[in-house]
């Protein structure tokens, strides 16, 4: 083998990498463990979850900036935060938590930009487009005016467009094409607008590790918050639209000694508290490093101070600013900020503080270059701290003097000294307001506030007239390209819509992780065993290597890419075992045919190696192509399934062609004997010579017959759509007892009014799933308290007596999800979109790779047979078996990987045909498409035996979340197995002997 050195030098290497990537995941779950250990402590066994939980966060938010993990003995250090960024991520489904898609309709935004005008042209352009958005994949914007251009040939929209907001944008005399470009790039910056207020308010919720980022249709968020306890807060926090706001400020000087009466207020109150409760010192706790993790609690312990006995107020846990000049009147910490708030809206000391003041916080923290400043003998801690900054209130209404609808245009720019800053300019009646507001605060700040959050407070220089200005101050350049974004939209003119709503609880999710873990470690044992069985304990034992190298591998790359590991995922990961076994099979496969030849075993093994190279090239190609596809068009679960697809068909390619070898060379040097084969195996399919092509009329007929049957089914019955088609919400509901589905059934669907609901057993017989249709196209936010109530009435009956709704809410139900109409249509776009492409590229890649046009119609033809089967299945059983077989994203991931397994099958088979047709030019095409097939059965049939043995395993312990998906996984590589054999090679033999008999004519 060429390049040794340089294969075993990359070995080596992608090893420490992922070690490396591992190490954070180990540090991380060591803190957690810790802070779990200590919060029991401190608790008590018998606490409440939500009173230990407490503890945990407290420990958790002490240790976020402490250093954790020295690598390489110190030569760089990671705080826990640091090591909490890097770790594997858990989806929702194994952690539990809240997953949502906003959306901020376009629709919405250009009505408001209408200033909301009743033109009746301009109503019915937009309902028009709004229809057709359904089926397209244009812009909104490009639709609306399309639709416009229908509705009213000669109609004008700068007529309907030259709004006081707009006025310098849109003329009179604008064409439609002008507006339709102011109208694209107002939307585009009202949806940047929403994600960053979207984003900033999800940072200020705390969660740990959010996941906020846009999805492909404009307008749309995906947001992913593991751990959420409380989701009805934060569909509060999300929804609505984001206020812009100026304000005047107090100056420090002028609140002193109002702050230092309210802290004698709260010192009061606090010494009136009567139990006494734990709080922790952030400073002091922050500043501490650990040493152990006992002498790690035992400092935790003595950083904290009784109430009762030494008492607190304002200034222990506010730094004041003292005498300095400017609105910043203190500084604190993040995690006591809550707490500030709550002291200081309290009626005590609301009464000694001036009426028109507010204190609101910084959005983003002090610089770490400023904190000794603000916080003298802070140390080395990494905490976050916030200014808190006086907000003058001179109105009768209490309003701002001026919002961001009076802004017409702001851009980020490079000033002269080379900071970076954001120029903005307003329309007539608010430059007027400016010129006034800043003439009166010349010398002072005036503070830009959105969402009750202070993003700059510039100080005003002199009176600013025209409208046109420029804010200063510490930028980095994507702060300015963000605040930017904020003045130029102003506030939002749409708010934002919920389509999709899942919530997992905590003990589903740890359900789930415990079922697919076990899932995993037995399909893994079983391939293990099933190598050392079928080739011998020396070559089973090689496999073995790669596979648990290729394991390793995996998770070191998904801790690296920061990939999110879900339920699809490790089902995508516990395939890839399967199918990674494909490699070493093909390998020995072609080694013992070498040996039966009568090569010398050193011989055997290279040249096996190599005439399995391009089979193992094709195989894995085509099954990445199709995992790029879900990449590139799934979302949530079929992205985590293709992300680990795509990373374990690279890395145990890499395990079985270069790892494998390696301790091959290794053996033969060291003179060991090695067979592959064991006394059970080793004659097993040889010498076969199956007449393939004289039975393939049968088999067409056989399977004709079936996709009758499957047609007539798919027509008469249909398929249970999912609500990931249709729209809906399910609800994964569990009881203390055993309880009946069909008394459920009968009692929620009186209480859902006639809407489409199922109910069935959900995995253990006390636990149900609830899925109904029922005001889905209702998106009025009393929809869905509508839908929560008519549901807790339909299984009042068989709850304890006296169970209230929020009890309901928190203890039995298990898991929601809602997805609405809109974002159903997108999905089942997106699905089609896949399943197309794939079969696309799969067609162009075998006609470029075999250069016989008659293979790649052989190989769609089977990918075609193989989806109608299994489509014909679900539609026959769905409602027969005891699980789900719903079509939704899950089965789209399934028919996916399916083709790419159908595809894997034949490819190999059509790699030993065209071998054979160049070694056996003059045999008839019927003798070599029968010779390919029957040396390349033990193949097919030890690679479907141990994918089947892996998804058996799955369908057995894993979770009941996916066993629809399992179940149609294992249909799939049955009938994968049969078509690369029966259907695809005889279909393609069939125009290959039409084709030399049409040239024999000639």
């Amino acid at each position: 083998m060429q390049n040794k050195g340089a294969i075993r030098l990359f070995a080596i290497l992608l090893a420490l990498v992922s070690l490396y990537q591992l190490t954070f995941t180990y540090h991380s779950r060591k803190v957690e463990k810790d802070a779990l250990q200590y919060a029991t402590m401190r608790a008590g066994e018998e606490a409440s979850p939500e009173i230990i939980r407490r503890y945990e966060v407290n420990y958790l938010d002490s240790m976020a900036h402490e250093t954790v993990y020295n690598f390489l003995f110190g030569l760089r250090k990671y705080t826990y935060m640091e090591c909490k960024s890097r770790e594997i991520n858990f989806g929702l489904d194994l952690k539990g938590g809240m997953n949502l898609i906003l959306e901020v309709k376009v629709a919405d935004i250009i009505q408001a930009l209408s200033n909301y005008n009743q033109d009746e042209n301009f109503l019915r352009a937009i309902a028009l487009a709004e229809e057709r958005e359904k089926t397209s994949v244009r812009d909104f914007v490009s639709l609306f005016g399309d639709a416009f251009q229908d509705v009213a040939p000669n109609g004008s929209l700068a007529a309907i467009f030259n709004t006081v907001e707009l006025r310098d944008k849109v003329k009179y005399d604008s064409s439609n094409e002008e507006v339709l470009r102011v109208l694209r790039e107002e939307s585009r910056a009202a949806i940047d607008n929403a994600f960053n207020i979207i984003r900033t308010r999800i940072d200020r919720f705390g969660v740990v590790q959010p996941n906020v980022q846009r999805l492909q249709k404009d307008g749309q968020v995906l947001i992913e918050l593991p751990g959420v306890t409380e989701p009805e807060r934060v569909r509060n926090l999300l929804k609505g639209s984001a206020s812009l706001e100026f304000w005047e400020t107090y100056d420090n000087q002028e609140i002193f000694e109002y702050l230092a009466q309210a802290n004698n207020v709260i010192a009061r109150m606090e010494q009136r508290t009567a139990p006494a409760e734990v709080v922790t010192d952030t400073v002091a706790v922050a500043a501490e490093t650990t040493e152990s993790d006992l002498g790690l609690l035992r400092e935790i312990e003595s950083d904290t101070v009784t109430t009762s006995e030494e008492g607190r107020s304002l200034f222990t846990l506010l730094q004041p600013s003292g005498r300095a000049t400017g609105p910043v009147v203190g500084v604190a910490s993040g995690r006591n900020m809550a707490q500030i708030d709550q002291w200081l809206q309290s009626d005590q000391v609301r009464a000694v503080l001036p009426r028109d003041l507010r204190l609101m916080w910084t959005v983003k923290p002090i610089p770490a270059s400023d904190l000794q400043f603000w916080v003298p003998g802070v140390g080395q801690t990494r905490e976050s701290f916030f200014q808190l900054v006086a907000i003058r209130s001179t109105s009768f209404d209490g309003r701002p003097p001026l919002e961001g609808d009076a802004i017409t245009n702001a851009r980020d720019r490079v000033s002269p000294t080379g900071s970076f800053e954001i120029e903005m300019s307003m329309n007539s009646e608010g430059a007027k307001t400016w010129a006034r507001l800043t003439k009166a605060n010349i010398g002072k700040s005036i503070a830009i506030v959105l969402d009750g959050y202070v993003y700059s407070f510039p100080t005003v220089q002199n009176e600013i007239r025209g409208g046109q200005s420029s804010i200063t101050g510490n930028f980095s350049p994507e702060e300015a390209k963000d605040l930017a974004n904020i003045l130029r939209s102003g506030k939002l003119p749409a708010p934002a819509r919920i389509v999709e709503d899942t919530v997992v609880g905590p003990s589903l999710g740890k359900e789930a992780v415990d079922a697919g873990l076990k899932s995993f470690i037995w399909a893994f044992f079983v391939v293990l065993l099933y190598m050392i069985i079928y080739y011998g304990i020396k070559a089973g034992i090689v496999a073995d290597i790669a596979l648990i190298a290729n394991m390793f591998f995996v998770m070191g790359v998904l801790a690296a890419f920061n990939a999110i590991l879900t339920l699809p995922g490790i089902a995508g990961i516990v395939l890839t075992i399967g199918m990674s076994v494909d490699a070493n099979v093909l390998i020995y496969e072609r080694i013992r045919e070498e040996l039966r030849a009568g090569k010398g075993l050193r011989l055997a093994i290279s040249d096996g190696y190599k005439n399995a190279f391009s089979a193992i090239i094709d195989a894995n190609v085509t099954t990445f192509l199709t995992g790029l596809i879900l990449f590139l068009f799934g979302t949530g679960p079929i992205k985590g399934f293709a992300t680990t697809l795509m990373i374990g068909i690279a890395t145990s390619f890499f395990s079985a062609i270069f790892i494998t070898r390696l301790v091959y060379e290794w053996l033969l040097n060291s003179k060991v004997d090695v067979s592959f084969g064991s006394k059970w195996t080793e004659n097993l399919f040889k010498n076969l010579h199956i007449k393939f092509m004289e039975k393939r009329t049968t088999f067409f007929i056989l399977s004709g017959a079936f996709i009758i049957i499957a047609i007539g089914s798919l027509s008469i019955r249909g398929l249970k759509q999912g609500i990931d088609f249709t729209g809906g919400r399910t609800y994964v509901v569990r009881f203390a007892d055993n309880v009946n589905s069909s008394d459920i059934f009968s009692s929620v669907a009186a209480a859902f009014e006639g809407a489409n609901t199922e109910v069935k057993t959900f995995g253990t017989a006390n636990q149900i799933r609830i899925a109904t249709n029922y005001l889905v196209f209702d998106t009025d936010e009393s929809a869905d308290v509508m839908v929560e109530n008519s549901l807790f009435q339909g299984i009042k009956p068989f709850l304890p007596a006296g169970t209230t709704q929020e009890e309901f809410n928190a203890d039995f139900v298990m898991s929601s999800q809602k997805v609405g109409p809109t974002i159903a249509t997108d999905i089942r776009n997106k699905a089609g979109l896949a399943i197309f492409f794939s079969l696309v590229v799969i067609f162009l890649y075998i006609l470029i790779r075999f250069r016989t046009w008659q293979l790649g119609l052989g190989a769609i033809a089977a990918v075609i047979h193989d989806a109608m089967f299994v489509l014909g299945i679900f539609s026959l059983f769905y409602t027969i078996v005891p699980f789900a077989m719903e079509i939704d994203q899950a089965f789209i991931a399934a028919i996916l990987t399916v083709i790419g397994y159908s595809i894997n099958d034949t490819v190999v088979v059509f790699d030993r045909i065209r071998e054979y047709r160049i070694l056996y030019p003059k045999r008839s095409t019927m003798e070599v498409f029968d010779l390919a097939i029957n040396s390349t059965i033990s193949r097919t049939i030890n690679t479907s035996m141990t994918t089947l043995v892996v998804l058996l395993v799955i369908f057995v312990f894993g979770s009941e979340v996916i066993r629809g998906f399992v179940f149609a996984l294992i249909i799939g590589v049955f009938v994968g197995t049969y078509s690369s054999i029966f259907i695809a090679s005889p279909i393609a033999y069939n125009f290959i002997k039409r084709n030399e008999k049409a040239k024999l004519d000639k």
